[in-house]
């Protein structure tokens, strides 16, 4: 049955991004640093099958603004790289884009919609173009903050990376208390993988 999820990777320390985030660095000044489960090569089998059920279960995907002007900008996707990194790009989900106005032009026009009244109609739009596969709210992490918040996600996924950057962009700053059960820990050298129901009562 189709699940609302986030999902994204942290440092130990918490952060989602380094500083320094801009068009260029998306995920600041040596961020990458945290994907590297998903960058580096060879990829471990245990990373590559996270990766790859992931992608093969997401039928739409929620971002908002300021990850799409990375992903849509000069150093962000392209025809062979994107939503699951090197996965079959011609099979990619949508994705639907929280913001309070549309951009005047769009480079992967095929791959976006917009969407101007917030992160519950993302995540309701995105549910109907999904079907019976998983909506993944992927981030920011003020648009993940906003769907926790507001009770829409049903399980957060963590891929927890060893490192500690002493900085950059927090999860969780919007999010008030929360009860999680812990589903799944599957691990590798460059991540741990943290699947987390989420209580929403």
């Amino acid at each position: 049955m189709s699940k609302v999820i986030a999902d994204i990777s942290m440092s130990l320390d918490g952060y989602v991004t380094a500083g320094g985030v801009d068009l260029e660095h998306g995920l600041g000044i040596g961020g990458e640093a945290i994907h590297a489960w998903v960058l580096e090569e060879p990829r471990s089998a245990t990373d590559e099958a996270v990766l790859v059920r992931s992608f093969e279960q997401t039928g739409a995907v929620v971002m908002g603004r300021r990850l799409y002007d990375i992903v849509d900008g000069p150093h962000g996707w392209s025809d062979d790289v994107g939503y699951g990194h090197d996965q079959d790009q011609s099979a990619a989900p949508p994705c639907y884009v929280v913001t309070h106005e549309e951009p005047a032009q769009v480079r992967l026009t095929s791959r976006f919609r917009f969407v101007t009244e917030g992160v519950a109609a993302a995540v309701e739009q995105a549910r109907g173009a999904a079907g019976e596969k998983d909506v993944v709210v992927m981030g920011g992490a003020n648009v993940i903050d906003q769907c926790l918040a507001a009770r829409l996600v049903e399980e957060l996924r963590i891929h927890l990376s060893p490192l500690v950057l002493g900085g950059g962009t927090r999860l969780f700053e919007l999010v008030g208390p929360m009860t999680l059960i812990q589903r799944e820990v599957t691990a590798s050298p460059r991540a741990t993988h943290l699947t987390y129901e989420v209580v929403r009562d």
